[in-house]
């Protein structure tokens, strides 16, 4: 075991002592995120911040002026809400619809007549209980389409006031056929009954829990949508893994030719101890690369990478799938031009294939399949799911497909290695 401790430590040593390397693996890909960070506007004020849009411009139309429509005027003005939405309330629709016509306005919201009669009927005006709509009266959501991040929030806030409003009416439908089955209420009681259980089950008194559910979804929908640095930081991490892989398994290569490896074989060291210490020695450089990128984008961009254990196992398991890789390029290839080569074009292939530059929901179905031979892949999925709020637990199917990824490469790379007599010959 302490050979093979030995020459990984060696191998990590030699590679971190390279400046050339050192530049590559490390100071080349933050610099490279840092700067399409800046081509994409991700420092370019509020709008690339990671805490997504504040100060949404909105106006507000409340033509049904009783107690559903100042509910919802309520919600909308509450002061959980300041930092989000910055509405403005005037009287006149057609205005309102100008304005975001002339992208005054992200959205306009507009409260027909009628709206909390259409929900709970005044006395005569409905069937069973006063509880079953006369008519259908919408709230209109007037949508800029030059904004559509914007408006997705204002229409998750208004879907949840809908949803509470339709929750408390059946849940007062419900609660008033109990009753009147049991026997607690006579049935010309229902409707007065039912209808003020309605209104109080579906009153916003306190909107505060209410809102802090929406803007926190619409505070995640958001951040995945406008901070850049949230796709590029993980894309380019896991590009250059691929670099780094494939340069330490060139070192194979390379101390064969400089006969290094020819003095190792020598020695009492078996061949398959040579082979281990080397793919711990690359292992260990691609961990080290990956914490220093993460850790240097979180201090710097304060991007939030979701769970520590979840982030630390991922790097684990994507760097034991990138040297996969990087082994069954040395195995094959016969000099270390041929390594860097055939890394160089691995590299690029896998980053376009594995989503460092596009998304990979925008690829077609079979593009999408075949980027699953990719760690890049696999390793985005994970990151992604952990940036949304997952946990570890979240991620195991990335992670299983690293594991056996790697296991399965290594292994076919240490019997071409074993086998190969222009390299582990002395």
């Amino acid at each position: 075991m302490r050979p093979i401790l030995l020459i990984a430590l060696k191998d990590l040593i030699l590679i971190f002592r390279d400046r050339a390397m050192l530049l590559m693996i490390v100071i080349g890909p933050f610099l490279l995120t840092l700067g399409m960070g800046l081509v994409g506007g991700r420092f370019g004020g509020s709008g690339g911040s990671s805490s997504g849009p504040t100060d949404i411009p909105v106006v507000v139309v409340n033509q049904d002026g009783e107690e559903l429509g100042n509910a919802l005027v309520k919600v909308l003005d509450s002061p959980e809400l300041d930092d989000l939405l910055a509405p403005t309330f005037i009287s006149d629709p057609d205005m309102a619809k100008q304005w975001v016509n002339e992208d005054q306005m992200a959205a306009a919201v507009i409260i027909p007549p009628g709206f909390t009669r259409s929900v709970f009927p005044s006395a005569g005006e409905a069937g069973a209980w006063g509880l079953v709509p006369s008519s259908e009266v919408s709230i209109l959501l007037y949508a800029n389409p030059q904004r559509p991040n914007s408006v997705a929030i204002v229409e998750s806030i208004l879907r949840a006031f809908l949803f509470r409003v339709e929750k408390g009416r059946i849940l007062g439908w419900t609660t008033v056929a109990s009753l009147v089955l049991h026997g607690e209420i006579q049935p010309e009681q229902a409707e007065v009954v039912g209808r003020a259980l309605g209104e109080s089950l579906a009153r916003v008194d306190n909107p505060q829990d209410l809102i802090r559910v929406v803007a926190l979804e619409a505070g995640k929908s958001e951040a995945t949508r406008v901070d850049i640095m949230t796709a590029l930081a993980p894309g380019m991490a896991l590009l250059f893994l691929m670099f780094t892989a494939t340069y330490g398994a060139r070192s194979l290569l390379a101390e064969r030719r400089q006969q290094t490896l020819q003095r190792l074989m020598i020695t009492p060291i078996t061949p398959a101890q040579i082979l281990i210490g080397k793919g711990i020695g690359v292992y260990l450089s691609g961990v080290i690369q990956q914490v220093l990128l993460i850790g240097a984008s979180t201090l710097l961009f304060t991007l939030r990478w979701g769970d520590f254990w979840g982030v630390l196992v991922l790097i684990l398991c994507a760097s034991f799938a990138a040297v996969g890789w990087g082994l069954l390029i040395a195995a094959l290839a016969r000099t270390p031009g041929q390594v860097a080569s055939m890394g160089s074009a691995l590299m690029l292939v896998f980053g376009l294939l594995g989503g460092s530059f596009v998304d990979l929901q925008n690829l077609s179905p079979a593009i999408y399949w075949l980027s699953r031979i990719t760690p890049n892949a696999w390793g985005m999925d994970g990151f992604s799911i952990l940036a949304g709020g997952g946990s570890l637990a979240q991620i195991i199917r990335p992670l299983l497909a690293l594991i056996f990824m790697g296991g399965g490469l290594t292994a076919v790379a240490g019997w071409l290695l074993a086998r190969s007599r222009h390299l582990l010959q002395a």
